[in-house]
């Protein structure tokens, strides 16, 4: 059996943000994932300055990170074919970056061992529940056993398997989210691919769009996102639509003539409506954050950032509500992300 004060669940930016405010705070964390990492995620991988200014203040160092790309500068076409070129450079400091989430998300659970978590990935969670009297959760989790903890905080994705142990899911049966993208890498890419954000909104996108953000070695990270509204034959249509897209001739000349997928595209799903999604269970001893709480921007689509806002927060509301008032930790922050991140929704 191992015993903590706080486990978290899932090891991806959410989770070890929050491994990482708890730890130096002084609580006693263990971190478990499915997943053994460095592992692919499928993302834009585009880093906005919300999430910057977040990663900095978590203490990530962009040199630890293999395909850390500055952004100077994004380009931005608009349904009539209007394009403006918009500087992303406003006195010292970085603005925006790309960088692969198999790369950032290593480097990012490497600080939080740092700070002191205990980081058990490759072992997945198969249960939870309440330990009689209520002061505590028991968690069942491959290869460790038993997980006994005060407080547990669900950053284990959309269909977080925490979630769903607790029984907090019982109104999304059959949820796919709200948005679907599709991404795909490519390699030898343009000099403008190579170097800026694109964004294209094409009118038979809207309210989605197709983007290409660059990364180191004449690579870039390509894809489009499209609202969900029929189902889940979307997917399918996407993979259809993907091959006439990359054909069109404004994506095809910032690509460039030599630009040729070096891997199988892949598609997910995003979710995106924290403003009406459970956010805690067990009277407050579990708490969801990122894309276990829906916290996805409903407009852009970014996740990172606000993965790593609702973690922060969570994990602030544990440390100051303490052991034995988890109602309070489960009021403090359902408040603060209503003030923020569902205002902002």
């Amino acid at each position: 059996m191992v015993s903590c004060d706080v486990a978290v669940v899932g090891a991806g930016p959410a989770g070890a943000a929050a491994a990482i405010v708890l730890a130096r705070a002084g609580l006693d964390v263990v971190v478990v994932d499915k997943a053994r990492f460095p592992r692919d995620k499928c993302c834009g991988d585009g880093l906005t300055t919300g999430a910057l200014r977040r990663l900095d203040d978590l203490g990530l160092r962009p040199a630890d990170v293999a395909s850390w790309q500055v952004v100077r500068h994004c380009v931005i076409r608009s349904p009539s074919g209007r394009t403006v070129r918009l500087g992303l450079e406003h006195g010292p400091g970085q603005w925006a970056a790309v960088a692969r989430r198999i790369d950032l998300d290593a480097a990012l659970l490497d600080v939080a061992r740092a700070a002191g978590a205990k980081v058990h990935d490759g072992h997945a969670l198969t249960g939870a529940a309440i330990v009689p009297g209520g002061q505590c959760l028991r968690l069942e989790v491959a290869g460790l056993g038993d997980v006994v903890c005060r407080y547990a905080i669900g950053a284990d994705g959309m269909w977080s398997p925490l979630r769903k142990a607790v029984g907090a899911d019982s109104d999304e049966v059959g949820y796919l989210g709200e948005w679907h993208a599709f991404r795909q890498y490519f390699t030898d890419v343009g000099p403008a691919a190579a170097s800026e954000f694109w964004v294209w909104f094409d009118p038979d996108l809207l309210p989605g769009y197709a983007w290409s953000f660059p990364l180191p070695g004449g690579r870039a990270n390509v894809g489009y996102g499209l609202q969900r509204s029929a189902g889940p034959a979307l997917g399918r249509r996407m993979k259809q639509l993907w091959p006439e897209l990359l054909a069109r001739r404004h994506i095809a000349e910032v690509l460039g003539p030599n630009a040729r997928p070096e891997a199988p595209h892949k598609a997910w799903p995003i979710p995106a409506r924290v403003d009406r999604a459970v956010l805690a269970a067990c009277g407050g001893r579990v708490l969801f954050v990122g894309d276990a709480a829906r916290a996805t921007d409903v407009l852009t689509g970014e996740g990172i950032g606000q993965a790593l806002e609702s973690a922060q927060l969570a994990a602030e509301a544990v440390v100051a509500a303490g052991a034995l008032r988890p109602w309070l930790a489960q009021a403090s922050y359902e408040r603060e992300v209503e003030r923020g991140l569902a205002a902002d929704h």
